[in-house]
């Protein structure tokens, strides 16, 4: 019989069993609700588009595709390539039936003859040159429209990798030839994340209609370096936060080995400045338990964004970067919009290899699947909101959190404080939350701020009080780590009103230090506590400071 020693601290999960080869596929995450997407790209202008693809289609079973346009831009002015959307289409057809075997029953991959149908194609000029009275529309913002149009009561998110002129025909149209109740009912289901302004539509669309959800870098013309996005891949390149993110994560040899392999993976090219630029429009919509796509600045793989107008006197919908603090690998302390984003990279890179192991043939494949987490019997990838008032003390188990393919578990929780703050140093303007963490981390025990602080009336909430942001990010020990979270949300009245009640009684006080020693035959495991030292206060030793907020944390 196989045994396994190892020196753990006590801050990560007890060991199971390894993992099994097959895993029962009504056991893996399930999604309630999928985001409507159509994607504008200028594939060919260079390979980033393309790599792009080849990592949005591995995630197609969790979003629901409306449309794949191929569009111009300032980098590509005069033509459009949709065959090279339906090439990677081509490599996926071959391995769509791999895919389909690690996930949901409940939530397939699509078919690759569907995405064929909607791959379609923007006017072969520059921008605004393709917008205006006598114009027909072009198969794209064909296309668009009638997703727009659909009875259906979901947003349709619309990601401009290129230049939005399809986006601009479309509103041009119904603008010209629908009244304005029902022009503004159609504006209002769009959701638009671009990359920056990379023709002269999108600032047309943004004066024309400023009552459209419009997430978008703003900065100088080319001055890309300075966009949140850059920060997917893009800091030797433009020379930020040099030493906070880990560059080995998006470097051509980490690439090589973890995605470009088999048979769907020699799809991705080369990168030619760094990887995959426009991949944070989509990473902002992943549902993984983190990013909120309705609210910004709540933070996700794709950046947090927050309104450039705060003011109610104008209805303005136009989000931009917004700041993170976090503590990089380097140990140093970075306060940036690229580091809300960075701060997930081993995340979203490990989920990226995971998912490329997934389409390999099973007898390939180091295949691995998310944990599933469950807080207080919330196993919903949505928020958990729990009601509460100053001064309140709230207990979280989650106990209940399990792995599908019976991997072991690290659990570790922090306070993410930047969401709902317009303070750069936002230890000015967010109060904090006082927790504890049981030994094993599947518990933990939070006491609200007092009245003075937590509602001091400077917040934009109606009750005058903070939501405070508390995020468990829970990561298996498979041959490619996975990631999933959920984020607690803790809405404060200040009033007599007791806090939500807990599923839980009590949270164990972590309050030693100490290391653990697994011999482990299945289940069986020994804890040396010899060592005693309070914890509490100090930073959590498996942390390491790598990708983690400069706030208070434990693990």
């Amino acid at each position: 019989m196989r045994r396994l020693s190892l020196l753990l601290f006590s801050c990560l999960n007890a060991f199971v069993a390894d993992a099994s080869a097959d895993v029962n596929r009504s056991s893996l995450q399930t999604y309630a609700s999928k985001p409507r997407v159509f994607v504008l790209s200028d594939i060919s202008n260079e390979p980033d588009d393309t790599e792009s693809f080849v990592r949005f289609l591995l995630y197609s079973n969790q979003l629901q595709i409306e449309g794949m346009a191929a569009v111009t831009s300032t980098w590509l002015k005069d033509k459009v390539y949709p065959e090279q959307i339906s090439d990677v289409v081509d490599a996926y057809a071959e391995v769509v039936a791999n895919l389909n075997q690690h996930t949901s029953p409940s939530s397939p991959y699509p078919s690759a003859e569907y995405l064929h149908s909607i791959v379609k194609s923007g006017p072969a000029v520059y921008g605004m040159e393709g917008v205006g009275p006598g114009m027909n529309l072009s198969s794209g913002a064909e296309l668009l429209l009638d997703r727009l149009r659909q009875p259906v009561d979901k947003p349709l998110w619309v990601l401009g990798w290129g230049g939005v002129n399809v986006l601009a025909e479309t509103l041009y149209y119904i603008q010209h030839n629908f009244n304005a109740t029902e022009a503004a009912r159609l504006r209002a289901q769009l959701r638009v994340y671009t990359i920056s302004d990379q023709d002269d539509s999108g600032l047309w669309i943004r004066e024309q209609f400023p009552d459209i959800f419009y997430i978008a870098s703003m900065h100088g013309w080319n001055q890309y370096g300075l966009a949140a996005w850059s920060a997917i891949s893009g800091e030797e390149y433009y020379n930020f936060d040099v030493g906070g993110p880990d560059f080995t994560k998006v470097s051509a040899a980490w690439l090589k080995k973890n995605i470009q392999i088999g048979i769907y993976g020699k799809e991705y090219p080369d990168y030619k400045y760094f990887m995959e630029g426009d991949t944070p429009t989509f990473l902002y919509l992943i549902q993984n338990g983190l990013g909120v796509p309705e609210q910004p600045d709540y933070g996700s793989w794709g950046g947090r964004y927050s309104l450039v107008d705060l003011s109610k006197q104008v209805k303005y919908r136009q989000y931009s970067d917004a700041a993170d603090r976090v503590v990089g690998q380097n140990n140093r302390t970075y306060t940036s919009n690229h580091a809300a984003i960075w701060r997930w990279r081993d995340a979203y890179q490990n989920d990226f290899a995971a998912r490329m192991q997934w389409a390999l043939p099973a007898n390939e494949s180091k295949a691995n699947h998310h944990p599933v987490v469950v807080v207080n019997g919330h196993a919903e990838l949505s928020p958990l909101v729990i009601a509460s008032t100053p001064n309140a003390t709230v207990s979280l188990d989650a106990s209940g959190t399990y792995d599908p393919d019976r991997d072991s578990l690290s659990f570790r929780w922090f306070q993410y404080k930047e969401p709902g703050s317009t303070d750069w140093n936002v230890d000015n303007q967010i109060p904090a939350l006082d927790f504890t963490v049981s030994t094993d981390g599947e518990r933990a025990q939070v006491t609200l701020p007092a009245a003075d602080e937590i509602c001091d009336g400077k917040s934009s909430n109606d009750s005058g009080c903070w939501t405070l942001h508390l995020i468990l990010e829970v990561t298996d020990h498979g041959a490619i780590p996975l990631t999933t979270y959920k984020r607690v949300l803790f809405e404060t009245t200040n009033s007599t009103q007791s806090a939500t009640e807990s599923l839980v009684e009590d949270a164990t006080v972590l309050d030693w230090k100490g290391y653990v020693e697994y011999d482990i035959d299945l289940d069986d495991y020994w804890v040396d506590d010899d060592w005693e030292e309070p914890i509490l206060g100090r930073d959590c030793p498996c942390s390491g400071g790598h990708g983690g907020s400069g706030g208070h944390e434990h693990e």
